[in-house]
């Protein structure tokens, strides 16, 4: 049975969607813990990140590096945080946070609560600054 992340790169359910190419899918957390907030996943199917062919678990950060930069450029901060946890989908993901402290990759954080049109509006400004990124 597909996930709930497979489903959503595949387009049955409804995204925020910050980019994509043919190996992989980014889009932005609807719990997120800042604004920026983006989740990047295989389009195959994989439950646990270090279960990926070497070569995919490369190009997946290479991929995430790249949005990194679109959300770092659309969300000033100090950095853009990385987690990979796991557990809440079977799904191989990972997080890209803009941070400018260590707490704001606290999972344990109230997410914030925002508007379609405020999803809407920081997926398309992430999405123009990754593809002005592109060769």
């Amino acid at each position: 049975m597909a996930t709930i992340f497979s489903k959503i790169a595949a387009g049955e359910i409804p995204s925020y969607k910050v980019a994509e190419n043919d190996m992989f899918y980014a889009f932005l957390d609807i719990n997120p813990l800042v604004k920026g907030h983006t989740l990047i996943i295989p389009k195959r199917e994989v439950d646990y990140i270090f279960d990926l062919e070497d070569s995919e678990l490369a190009e997946m950060h290479i991929f995430a590096k790249s949005v990194a930069r679109a959300i770092k450029k659309s969300f000033p901060c100090k950095k853009v945080g990385e987690a990979v946890i796991g557990l809440e989908v079977p799904h191989a993901h990972i997080h890209l946070i803009p941070i400018n402290k260590e707490s704001d990759m606290l999972f344990s954080n109230p997410k914030l609560k925002l508007s379609n049109e405020e999803f809407t509006n920081i997926a398309e400004s992430i999405n123009k600054a990754w593809e002005s990124d592109r060769p």
